[in-house]
C-alpha cells in the first residue's frame, strides 16, 4: 500500500505546472494533500477521475485547506472541528485537518492529512500554532486509542532535529526550528508514534522535503524536513520503504514541497 502526503501550494497551480506528472504513474493508494486552496468540487475534478475525495477547505477563499485521495472508497470522516474541537479558537475556520479510514488486506487504516500552521516567532500567527499543536496533541492519544493502524500525515512546518534543515546555525530563532516547537515532536515520538520517514532513511542530513521557491535554496539542497508520516507502531512495522520524489530540476517543480511517498506491506 503507497501512502502519500505532499503540499501542493494550491491545487490549480500545481495541476497547471505538472503535478498529473507525478500523480498519474506514482502508484499511490493514499495521497494526503495540504494547501489546496480550492473547494472540494475543484479538488476532485483537478485530481482527476479514479479517486476518491474528501477535503476540509478553509472558509477564506485561496487560502489552506487539507484533502485526502484514495483509490478506494473513504468511510468515518471527520473535518477539524469534529476531530480536534473547538480548543484552537480561530475566528475563521481554517481547514487545516481531515481524517478518514481506507481498507487495507490487513484492516483498516486511519488516514489524516494535516497542514500545521507556519507560525512567525513573537506574533499572535505563533499562538494560533501552539494552540492547534496542543489540540493535535490530544488528539494523538485518542486516535492511539481507537485505532490499531493509524498514519498522521502532512506539512507540520516544525523542523524536528538539526539533520532536519540544512541551515540550523541561522535558525534557532526562526518558527519551525524553535525549541517550544520541536519539543512537541519529541513528545509525540516518546508516546510510541513513529517518524517514518527518518526511521527508515537514518540519522543523516535530510533528505528534505520543501525549499524555497527564491534564490538557489533548491539547486544548493538548502531545504527543510517539515512533510512527515507518524505512524501508530503496528502499522510502522508495515513500513518496507521510503522516499522523497524530489523534482529533477528547479524548473520542473509543481510545488515548493516534494511528495513523500511511503511503501506498507499489507
Amino acid at each position: 500500500m503507497r501512502i502519500v502526503t505532499v503540499n501542493v501550494n494550491g491545487v490549480r497551480a500545481a495541476a497547471r505546472k505538472g503535478m498529473h506528472d507525478w500523480l498519474d504513474p506514482s502508484g499511490a493508494d493514499v495521497v494526503c494533500l495540504q494547501e489546496v486552496r480550492a473547494p472540494l468540487e475543484t479538488t476532485a475534478e483537478l485530481v482527476g477521475e479514479g479517486w476518491h475525495v474528501v477535503e476540509d477547505a478553509c472558509d477564506i477563499k485561496g487560502r489552506a485547506g487539507v484533502a485526502i485521495l484514495s483509490r478506494t472508497p473513504l468511510s468515518d470522516v471527520l473535518a477539524r472541528a469534529d476531530a480536534l474541537g473547538e480548543g484552537m479558537n480561530e475566528p475563521v475556520h481554517t481547514g487545516r485537518w481531515i481524517e478518514a479510514t481506507v481498507d487495507s488486506p490487513a484492516g483498516p487504516v486511519r488516514v489524516v492529512s494535516v497542514y500545521m500552521h507556519s507560525g512567525t516567532a513573537g506574533t499572535p500567527k505563533m499562538d494560533d500554532k501552539y494552540a492547534m499543536l496542543e489540540s493535535m496533541t490530544a488528539r494523538l492519544a485518542a486516535l492511539r486509542e481507537e485505532y490499531e493502524r493509524v498514519v498522521v500525515m502532512g506539512d507540520i512546518n516544525i523542523a524536528h532535529t538539526e539533520n532536519d534543515i540544512k541551515n540550523w546555525k541561522g535558525n534557532l530563532k526562526s518558527a519551525g526550528f524553535l525549541p517550544e516547537e520541536r519539543a512537541y515532536v519529541t513528545q509525540w515520538l516518546e508516546a510510541g508514534w513513529v517518524d517514518v520517514h527518518r526511521t527508515l532513511s537514518g540519522d543523516m542530513p535530510g533528505p528534505y522535503t520543501w525549499w524555497s521557491m527564491r534564490g538557489q535554496a533548491f539547486d544548493n539542497d538548502a531545504g527543510w524536513r517539515i512533510d512527515y508520516q507518524f505512524a501508530s507502531p503496528a502499522l510502522a512495522e508495515a513500513a518496507t520503504g521510503v522516499r522523497v520524489d524530489r523534482q529533477a530540476s528547479w524548473d520542473a517543480r509543481w510545488t515548493d514541497h516534494a511528495p513523500l511517498v511511503v511503501d506498507y506491506d499489507l
